[in-house]
């Protein structure tokens, strides 16, 4: 009878240990849908290959809201791949980590926000599994919410530095925009409009682009601009039977250019107190067809994917290009119709390091920066050099021959010796994708991304972003 009861302390020691260890193992995926009550969870089994090799921001200024414009698995899988952001968060609330959040990830691209450029080196980027145009999940909503509430408190951000990636993308000069332009991305727009940052927890944002405002940057898509810096509807006074004393809602504007936004109580003469909730009546934004007419070009409709391999031109006889076929984008026929594709590059493709002729004449390139100080030519018959807008003439820049490539907004630093070295030429831009090392002896241009930090060749230029 001893050896029995024995036999059972045995048996149920196990099954209770098997029991606690299966829970203190379970799989994260199992655990990763927040709640209220519960601390953020994150997923780590999409942790990108970059994460090792991206160096420490030193500054983290702002948090950059992304919408991923296609299925989560496949966003997953290229945002770890290219470690284009530091979080993805999934339809059901779920939050994989790709880049270690104090890692620079390359999600921003070419940005600007108050003079300010290359968001990637001072920003946290969170993507969104969804669309531009359509409403997040309310998980999404609940976890978004604690993530960037964490965040906000770990690096000491203000509401009103929590971004779209729309209101910070910007893009420089091409065939339709003569000028650097806001515009380049609609991506997590609908996150700017006031009664969804509530449902994130931000009180405040900003309320007019201050890099526009300066005249740094055109507007180029007033439609998107309505949407980004729409203010609080004033509540109206709820209807009662008893005389009410008039109290609306309140915004008060901050000198930074942001709102906040308070309840306010109105009081009847019976002295019972009605509780006023910001409201806002929806904005309804009539998204632009996907068919090429009067008034709306490839660039209106695909934004800086219109060349791109993904999109898909279907021409009125019936024919199809993808946006690298494309040869006659002024002359694009009525009537085509602009498929977008997801695909598999980059979520920022490259629009920085332009190639006369395949991406357009020199002044579709370049527009009014044509001979500007800050745009750079390597003209392709002639190995080895490069030349300053500045310092050219019209006319010998529209001899430049086809291949010739070209830099839009761009300062230059070198030649690179150990006396000077790259790291106190541009900083931790050193290695972003959108830097180039010109080699003059070989007469190439390399990107930051693809540069080993040991391996960086002596006496070689470096042109980096404003």
């Amino acid at each position: 009878m001893g050896r029995l009861k024995q036999f059972f302390r045995c048996y149920w020691s196990i099954i209770l240990f098997a029991i606690s260890a299966h829970l203190f193992f379970l799989p994260q995926e199992l655990v990763a849908a927040p709640t209220n009550n519960k601390p953020v969870f994150v997923i780590k089994s999409y942790r990108s290959p970059k994460n090792v090799t991206r160096k420490y921001r030193r500054v983290t200024k702002f948090i950059i809201l992304h919408t991923t414009e296609g299925s989560a698995r496949g966003a997953l899988e290229k945002l770890s791949k290219n470690g284009e952001c530091h979080y993805m968060v999934d339809k059901d609330g779920k939050i994989y980590t790709i880049i270690d959040k104090n890692r620079i990830a390359y999600h921003a691209g070419v940005s600007m926000w108050n003079g300010q450029t290359g968001l990637d080196s001072m920003s946290i980027g969170i993507e969104i599994a969804g669309y531009h145009d359509k409403e997040i999940t309310k998980a999404q909503y609940e976890s978004l919410r604690r993530l960037i509430s964490e965040l906000k408190t770990t690096y000491a951000i203000s509401d009103d530095r929590v971004l779209t990636h729309s209101m910070v993308a910007y893009g420089n000069p091409n065939r339709w925009q003569k000028r650097k332009h806001r515009g380049r991305k609609r991506c997590g727009m609908l996150l700017a409009k006031p009664e969804n940052r509530l449902k994130l927890g931000l009180k405040s944002k900003p309320l007019f682009d201050p890099d526009v405002r300066a005249g740094r940057l055109v507007d180029a898509d007033t439609e998107l601009s309505k949407i980004l810096y729409s203010r609080p509807k004033k509540a109206s006074t709820p209807k009662t039977q008893k005389e009410t004393i008039p109290v609306v809602d309140k915004t008060v504007v901050q000198p930074s250019g942001s709102y906040v936004v308070t309840n306010q109580v109105t009081q009847t003469k019976s002295q019972t107190p009605v509780v006023l909730t910001t409201t806002t009546q929806p904005f309804v934004f009539k998204l632009p067809s996907n068919i090429i007419g009067p008034g709306r070009s490839a660039w209106d409709i695909a934004r800086d994917l219109y060349n791109s391999a993904d999109t898909i031109y279907h021409f009125p006889d019936g024919s199809t290009k993808t946006g690298k076929e494309v040869k006659k984008w002024k002359s694009m026929p009525e009537g085509t119709r602009v498929e977008i594709g997801g695909g598999e590059g980059s979520e920022n493709p490259d629009v920085t390091l332009m190639e006369i002729g395949k991406d357009g004449s020199v002044h579709d390139i370049t527009g009014d920066e044509i001979l500007a100080g800050t745009t750079f030519y390597f003209p392709s018959n002639k190995k080895g050099y490069y030349l300053r807008g500045s310092q050219q003439t019209i006319k010998k820049l529209e001899a430049l021959p086809e291949g010739s490539f070209v830099l839009v907004g761009y300062k230059v630093g070198g030649p690179i010796s150990s006396k000077k070295p790259v790291f106190n030429i541009c900083g931790l831009k050193w290695n972003m994708p959108d830097t180039y090392y010109f080699n003059s002896k070989k007469g190439t241009l390399t990107s930051g991304a693809d540069m080993d930090e040991k391996n960086i060749p002596t006496g070689a230029y470096v042109f980096y972003q404003e």
